[in-house]
Formats: C-alpha cells, sequence, structure tokens
C-alpha cells in the first residue's frame, strides 16, 4: 500500500513498537498515537498550548517540516526539551517520515 509506513515509538518505560501508520487520513501524529493506544494527554486538543504531546525525535528528523514558532514557544516551556523536542499534535506524517522514530516525553498528568 502506497500510503502506509512504518514508524518505531519508544513508551515513557524503554518499551518500543513499531507501528504501521496510514498517511492518507490527515491525522496529527499526536492523534495517531492516542489511537495506538498510548497514553497521551493532550489537554488542549492538539492546539500546541499544553505540550502534554512532546516526544523526541530520535531518527529522520530530517524527514519532518520545521517548527512553527508557536510549536517553538511551547517547547521553550519545558525543562527537559532539547533540539529533538517536537509536539505530536504539530505534525502530519507522510510518505517521506517512513523510518521516524520517536520516544514519549509528555507529562501523565
Amino acid at each position: 500500500m502506497d500510503d502506509m509506513i512504518s514508524i518505531t515509538v519508544v513508551d515513557r518505560d524503554g518499551s518500543e513498537q513499531q507501528i504501521d501508520v496510514p498517511t492518507d487520513i490527515n491525522l496529527s501524529l499526536m492523534e495517531l498515537l492516542k489511537a495506538s493506544s498510548y497514553d497521551i494527554l493532550a489537554t488542549c486538543g492538539g492546539m500546541a498550548l499544553c505540550a502534554t504531546c512532546h516526544v523526541q525525535i530520535l531518527a529522520a528528523a530530517d524527514s519532518l517540516r520545521s517548527p512553527s514558532d508557536q510549536e517553538l514557544d511551547m517547547l521553550d516551556t519545558l525543562p527537559d526539551a532539547d533540539d529533538d523536542s517536537r509536539l505530536a499534535c504539530q505534525l502530519r506524517l507522510t510518505n517521506d517520515n517512513d523510518g521516524l522514530r520517536l520516544k514519549i516525553k509528555g507529562a501523565l498528568q
């Protein structure tokens, strides 16, 4: 299938899972992680206002579009954010993101 990619997700406890992700349904990475039963609060509903969907990109970061100023402003408020940090709610995956590897870092409360 042309509109399916595979990404690797490392959960907070270090467990790692590869998941297949459709790229033709226009969901954010945050919505895809929630649909895959990962515990993501997403308190703001994907508006880049809470950072509870904070992820660290471990591989293939160059395949993602650059973060917006709003995303960067929110990431600046996090004590554990670094240059590899992104908000999953702001990422829409495309076929170019096959092989993406990320770690979930967002808070649980």
